[in-house]
């Protein structure tokens, strides 16, 4: 398995979860931070691999040196990896905003942005905030904003452990307060802050607004979100972007699994248990790590351990 360096993001509406539920160790005491960026290919912010064959190289060069036996066949053509992580922590509320829909965002100067939040720890009361209610227009979803209101034109979810739902370009959003959550998304840093709660950034100043691009964007017919439900085989979300399973041992630990078919890249991310490879490497809960296309029969048995259960997500194309 590849690992990656994270890259911690401070945020007003962050927190220290990251450190003292998964134990990172965060770059500076005190600080808010909202994002670990564990999986990304930006032109200003990139995945360094911390070792093995391909040590100190960076996800692009992965990308654009070794696409074919990392990133398999069914690799698709573009100049990036195509797909970002995040794992998120939210102490406070997060704006409510809106990625472009590919119709807009070229016009925009944007990057459309399809993601889906699995949820890895929720606070009693949390909730996610997705859609807008039956009848809201774009005239007066304009009108709440001016006077304040707008929350009450957005669909609150409860949220819990375990739970996850998926984000298509176009919805209107936002992450409650007391929530940890693994990101899946577009290769895509595009977002429209359309309301912040009227509170102030981490400089002290209110955090710039995009009310007119956000409100081209806003689907107006998204009006009855929903959290999601697994399938009998786990799968989570299939889109023309990604592909996200959850999977679990079961039954007796520790036991002995295959990651992936051969063949076949994919991005692991740890919910809970242990996962070892055959030469010792370890994915402990929260952890992110690539398993190459070329990895195949021996190489993918890793032996699952844990308390009383162990469970991961499997991201690919």
């Amino acid at each position: 398995m590849i690992r990656l360096r994270p890259l911690y993001m401070e945020r007003v509406w962050g927190g220290r979860e990251l450190e003292s539920v998964y134990g990172r160790q965060l770059p500076a005491a005190g600080v808010p931070y909202g994002e670990s960026w564990e999986v990304v290919d930006r032109p200003d912010e990139q995945s360094v691999v911390t070792g093995g064959a391909y040590v100190g190289k960076t996800l692009h060069e992965l990308w654009t040196q070794h696409r074919a036996e990392i990133f398999g066949a069914a690799a698709p053509e573009s100049e990036r990896f195509p797909l970002l992580i995040k794992i998120l922590d939210a102490r406070d509320t997060l704006s409510l905003q809106v990625h472009p829909p590919a119709s807009e965002a070229a016009a925009l100067q944007g990057e459309p942005k399809t993601e889906m939040w699995v949820i890895t720890g929720a606070e009693p009361g949390a909730c996610l905030y997705a859609g807008v209610t039956p009848g809201t227009t774009r005239e007066t979803l304009a009108a709440a904003l001016a006077d304040g209101t707008a929350a009450g034109l957005v669909p609150q979810l409860p949220a819990r452990e375990g739970d996850f739902i998926f984000i298509p370009s176009g919805r209107l959003h936002a992450i409650g307060a007391g929530l940890l959550i693994f990101e899946i998304q577009q290769n895509s840093d595009t977002t429209y802050r359309v309301f912040d709660w009227n509170r102030m950034g981490l400089d002290g100043k209110p955090r710039q607004l995009h009310v007119e691009e956000s409100l081209r964007c806003i689907d107006f017919a998204d009006t009855a979100p929903a959290l999601g439900t697994p399938d009998s085989e786990g799968l989570l979300a299939s889109c023309e972007y990604f592909t996200v399973h959850r999977r679990s041992a079961g039954g007796a630990l520790p036991q002995a699994v295959q990651v992936g078919g051969d063949g076949g890249f994919l991005m692991i991310g740890m919910l809970s248990g242990i996962v070892r490879t055959a030469d010792g490497a370890e994915l402990k809960p929260g952890d992110w790590a690539l398993v190459p296309a070329s990895a195949k029969g021996s190489q993918r048995q890793v032996t699952v351990s844990g308390t009383d259960d162990a469970a991961w997500l499997e991201v690919g194309f």
